[in-house]
């Protein structure tokens, strides 16, 4: 498996120097504009009250992202569509998902809109995800969009994907501010990635991963996540091989217990528990140690002394991390979810679209709501004219602070999760 990464690295380190896109990469490195530096403790009154006027100003955490249990939810989730080129067992069902009809899907104007009003009230990061969100056509130009809103507070841009087809776009990716990867990836054998994604694709899987460990090698640093969900009899032996991509390569693999969703067909069997997973780890690394996780974290980080990468576990089913939690998503029909496994959801996609008489907002909607708000601020139009791109905005508010504060404080157990309605994972945004 190293080989096989470090072959396809010397490939990419001679195919990158041709291509265009690598001067977008190369610009990631370059070296920090110059610092005026000051004698110690002496510096200039405008420096001292531009930051007493930073901190006289600053401002409580949304209360429209707070929930009831003081959970400050600045991190997003934002599903772009419900398509994807892989049948994964644990994520779709066998014979696909009823697709749904163009016009109930969230436009692009409409995640960027979305996007903007929860950056402005204190998200800082906005993670990607699908079905597959890199099959959408209009992915990159989105992705620059959302990118634009790190002027206004947005620190991570992220992107959770199979892998299949994100070679192609990764140089555009980083160009828009990507930050970090979630690859999700169950087997590094070829023939069982053909049974547990019923598809063909572990080549392309493999030159994406080593595509960002050699931008990375350039200065691009994207955090490279590999997502495993380990299920019983199907490939709990490819944990220690998996532990062993982090000896040269810095990535942490993250093992995820497996979950059930509608008709991903979970049985409590079928389901390795981490701390099962960490006895296997330990037999060959009886030097395994745990590390200090940060605040919001989803997973358990564990280091082998050595090895440049690290493993994580995703313990949902074991040994929930509900108390932490910082997460809300966006369903890719626009309904927003407080809860991976709660099956309350709520509808901002017909709030937004009342600006627009409940039609979808395309980009020529998008740009006339714009003008018309233009216009306004320099009194050109009368105040009868609507209020365009920001007519509805505080209705939107109250219903996204509504749904937060009631959000529960803590999911479901494990006799419970597997018997409860709720969409399949494809059409959440996992």
């Amino acid at each position: 498996m190293a080989s096989l990464l470090r072959s396809g690295q010397r490939h990419l380190l001679l195919t990158s120097r041709r291509s265009r896109g690598w001067r977008g990469i190369a610009s990631v490195a370059v070296p920090a504009p110059a610092v005026t530096e000051y004698p110690q403790h002496s510096f200039p009154e405008q420096a001292i009250r531009n930051r007493r006027d930073a901190i006289k100003d600053a401002k409580p955490f949304s209360s429209f992202l707070t929930d009831t249990y003081d959970r400050q939810h600045n991190y997003l989730r934002i599903s772009l569509t419900e398509k994807c080129n892989l049948r994964c067992l644990y994520c779709m069902p066998e014979e696909g998902v009823p697709q749904s009809p163009p016009r109930e899907l969230l436009t692009t104007p409409e995640i960027y809109l979305l996007s903007s009003v929860f950056v402005r009230e204190g998200v800082t990061k906005i993670r990607l995800t699908g079905g597959e969100p890199t099959i959408r056509k209009d992915i990159l130009p989105l992705m620059h969009q959302i990118g634009s809103l790190r002027t206004h507070g947005l620190k991570e841009l992220c992107i959770t994907t199979n892998g299949i087809s994100l070679h192609r776009k990764l140089d555009s990716m980083a160009e828009a501010g990507l930050t970090g990867v979630n690859l999700s990836l169950d087997t590094l054998d070829p023939w069982q990635f053909q049974i547990m994604t019923r598809r063909k694709g572990f080549e392309a899987v493999m030159k994406s991963i080593n595509r960002i460990l050699e931008m990375n090698k350039l200065g691009a640093g994207i955090k490279l996540k590999i997502n495993c969900v380990v299920m019983r009899g199907m490939n709990e032996r490819e944990i220690l091989p998996f532990v062993e991509l982090g000896r040269e390569q810095d990535l942490e693999v993250r093992f995820i217990e497996y979950m059930p969703f509608d008709g991903n067909k979970w049985s409590k069997g079928k389901m390795l528990g981490y701390k099962e997973m960490l006895d296997m780890i330990r037999v060959k690394y009886p030097s395994l140690r745990k590390v200090q996780d940060h605040k919001n974290d989803t997973s358990k980080t564990y280091e082998i002394p050595g090895f440049v990468g690290r493993m994580g576990f995703i313990t949902s089913m074991t040994h929930n991390f509900c108390g932490s939690c910082n997460r809300l998503r966006i369903t890719n029909d626009g309904n927003l979810k407080v809860c991976l496994f709660g099956n309350a959801e709520v509808s901002l996609r017909d709030i937004i679209r009342k600006t627009n008489g409940g039609d979808p907002i395309d980009e020529q909607a998008y740009e006339a709501m714009k003008q018309i708000e233009m216009d306004r601020q320099q009194g050109l139009v009368s105040s009868n004219v609507p209020l365009g791109r920001y007519e509805h905005e505080k209705e939107l508010l109250d219903v996204i602070g509504l749904a937060v504060s009631r959000k529960k404080e803590k999911h479901a157990g494990m006799g419970e999760l597997e018997n409860m309605k709720n969409r399949p994972m494809i059409l959440i945004g996992g």
